[in-house]
């Protein structure tokens, strides 16, 4: 009894935190579209982003105790290492941003929190893990609540040529980020958050700036000052901070778990729209809510992870 107890508060602490990941990581959207409104275009937020989030990434991986387990990187894992980083906060990031020019915050998350089955699907072929009952009921209830949350702004989709490149790119977006998750999931255990989570995002760091470098017009730094101050708290909130706390759930649950509360993105982004941008919130919306918590419910009565 004791026993069951104890696994109950630790797969309910790791729902927690990667709740708060999530919540977190959702703050993105709403800044994004802040940002937007002072002209600046996908590639220099998400290069202020990482410029931004950079030497936090750098001070953390400086200062990893190295202690008995600490082992030295593999050519494979390093190889890995570089791949996650450049798909997983790169490519996903940019996928997305670039979304949000052509599509609302709304359809972005609709699209995006395709997701968890992806995960559920690249885990089964890559890692071998079996999809359980839970997980498939879990992904059905939280995505369906999404779609009644979110359902009036589904009405209203006009499908024309900007809405599918829009919807392509973040479909681009949710492909690449369930890759870094699935990726992940293999790699934290052998080199812990902290080491895995530090490398993966130098490497999307780089990846960012070389980027900008070769393509942007070297306007980064004649923006309204108020874009610098979205563009930090993009990193810090919505980066740096979630990065970790996602890792350590990814740790504590495994990816596909993870995967299913990440559902709870397009709430939060809901809230956050009715808090910083005025926008109103309905019932049907306060309903696909209550249905995306209830699928989320079901994690908390599995065992957990064993790290």
């Amino acid at each position: 009894m004791f026993q069951k107890l104890k696994h109950q508060h630790h797969i309910i602490y790791a729902i927690l935190i990667g709740a708060l990941g999530v919540a977190m990581f959702s703050a993105k959207a709403v800044m994004v579209k802040l940002a937007y409104q002072y002209s600046v275009d996908a590639l220099s937020i998400l290069t202020l982003r990482m410029l931004f989030a950079f030497p936090f990434y750098v001070f953390f991986a400086l200062n990893i105790k190295k202690g008995e387990e600490y082992t030295s990187l593999k050519r494979k894992e390093l190889l890995s290492i570089i791949f996650l980083g450049v798909i997983g906060y790169y490519l996903a990031s940019y996928f997305d941003f670039l979304g949000l020019q052509y599509i609302s915050a709304g359809q972005e998350r609709i699209i995006l929190f395709a997701y968890p089955t992806i995960v559920l699907v690249l885990s089964r072929i890559f890692l071998k893990k079996t999809i359980k009952g839970y997980q498939v009921i879990a992904i059905l209830i939280t995505y369906l609540g999404i779609v009644i949350t979110l359902y009036p702004q589904l009405v209203n989709v006009t499908f024309s040529k900007s809405y599918f490149l829009g919807a392509g790119l973040v479909f681009l977006s949710a492909l690449t980020y369930a890759t870094y998750l699935v990726g992940s999931n293999w790699l934290i255990p052998k080199l812990g958050v902290i080491r895995f989570t530090s490398y993966a995002m130098i490497i999307a760091c780089i990846s960012v700036f070389i980027h900008y470098l070769v393509h942007a017009d070297y306007q980064l730094f004649t923006f309204n000052r108020n874009v610098y101050l979205i563009g930090f708290l993009i990193a810090t909130i919505s980066t740096v901070a979630p990065s970790y706390l996602v890792s350590y759930a990814i740790k504590l649950l495994g990816a596909p778990n993870f995967s299913i509360i990440g559902s709870l993105g397009p709430i939060f982004t809901i809230l956050l729209a009715y808090i910083v941008l005025g926008e109103k919130t309905t019932s049907l919306q306060i309903i696909g809510a209550l249905v995306v918590i209830s699928g989320i419910l079901i994690l908390s009565k599995q065992k957990p992870k064993t790290p």
